[in-house]
């Protein structure tokens, strides 16, 4: 046990001597996940009007027309975008150009038209052929509805002359009555996913990126097993009391050690920087890291091993690196590829640690939910361990 440690520590000591390159590791995930959050709309735009935008153009000076425009303004489905400068002509081509969703003509008389209980008529315009003009169409219904029921309820209580209830107050009691209707639905969701769901984007890039880096730290910890091959430190180990498994156990170690603090690292700035909640289910993030890193460090095992020069060790780095997060969905998320490419993509280990952890900060999930990725990531650090030690014994020194 003890050679164990002096090797691992020995490494240790000889990729901390590498500065740059560690802070390498460590800036480098941070840095692409700014980039990835903000390019899907992690960082801001979260107050965004999500409304469709219709143009509006009146012709009528009524103050029947002027509570439409009220009811309009107040919609929670359409944002009025209005112009006194732009005639009919101009709205109508923003609508052609896609720059609106429809445009509104108030034509002159609607008010009094409206007022005397005659058939009152709006134009509009847009692309009959697209949903944006249904969802139009049907909030301009219901607020026209909503307006002209208001007026005929009121006409209706004064011409009944009930004492004490002018036309005014009675238009105005019929028309806030829609404020709160008798029945109504109302939207929640779990507290569970609430707060995870604010920062979707994040929490996908953050743990997407970690992964990413932490393949790609594998090329400085394989260059340190092939210098001690190349310098025959290695073979004059071996003329000691020190076994090859020794050496083995020693080098995983060490990489499972430099891997795991990159991982705690980021989690932690993610979680207090980035408000990416790791801490929401401690224990389940922690077995997803520690199965991650098992994995990881197995694969630069197998890469410090396999590499006979320092070139092999950077291309036997890279492309796990570039093959692994690419089909892994550590740029992409596999939810929106189709069912093919999810299932090509669980080939990759990467693919397991996005699933762990992302159960845990953007799907809401509890501890049970990592233990198939991590049984799964434990699953290919046996295989990548396996495979470094088959090819470690017939190594020739």
């Amino acid at each position: 046990m003890i050679r164990i440690l002096d090797i691992a520590l020995k490494d240790l000591m000889q990729l901390s001597r590498d500065f740059k390159t560690f802070m390498f590791l460590l800036i480098m995930p941070i840095i692409f996940t700014f980039l990835f959050g903000y390019a899907f709309g992690g960082f801001g735009g979260g107050d965004a009007d999500s409304r469709l935008p219709v143009g509006y153009l009146s012709q009528d000076d009524h103050w029947v027309t002027d509570t439409l425009h009220d009811l309009l303004t107040e919609s929670q489905v359409i944002r009025l975008d209005e112009n006194i400068f732009l005639s009919a002509a101009d709205y109508e081509k923003l609508v052609a150009d896609g720059d609106l969703a429809a445009v509104i003509i108030v034509p002159d008389g609607y008010g009094r038209a409206v007022l005397k209980g005659r058939t009152a008529r709006l134009t509009v315009i847009g692309d009959t052929s697209t949903s944006a003009w249904t969802t139009v169409e049907a909030e301009l219904l219901s607020l026209a509805s909503r307006l002209d029921g208001a007026v005929r309820t009121a006409s209706i209580i004064e011409q009944v002359n009930v004492e004490g209830i002018p036309f005014d107050y009675a238009f105005e009691k019929s028309l806030s009555a829609w404020d709160e209707p008798p029945i109504s639905i109302e939207e929640t969701t779990s507290l569970a996913l609430e707060k995870s769901s604010n920062d979707s984007a994040l929490a996908h890039t953050a743990p997407g990126m970690m992964l990413q880096f932490a393949i790609a730290g594998l090329l400085t910890a394989a260059q340190v097993i092939v210098s001690e091959r190349k310098s025959r430190t290695m073979e004059r180990l071996l003329t000691t009391a020190t076994q090859r498994v020794h050496i083995v156990l020693g080098h995983y170690l060490a990489i499972f050690l430099l891997i795991f603090t990159q991982f705690l690292i980021l989690i932690t700035f993610a979680q207090l920087a980035l408000h990416v909640d790791y801490l929401r289910v401690p224990s389940a993030t922690l077995l997803v890291a520690l199965s991650a890193a098992l994995c990881i460090s197995a694969l630069g095992l197998l890469i410090g091993i396999l590499a006979r020069t320092e070139e092999q060790a950077i291309i036997f780095s890279l492309i796990p690196m570039f093959v692994f997060a690419g089909l892994g969905g550590a740029w992409v998320p596999l939810e929106v590829t189709g069912p093919t490419f999810q299932a090509i993509g669980h080939l990759s280990p990467v693919a397991w640690g996005m699933d762990g952890f992302e159960n845990i900060v953007a799907r809401g999930l509890g501890f049970e939910s990592v233990l198939l990725p991590a049984a799964a990531l434990v699953g290919y650090a046996l295989f990548f361990f396996g495979l470094a030690v088959l090819r470690f014994r017939k190594l020739e020194m």
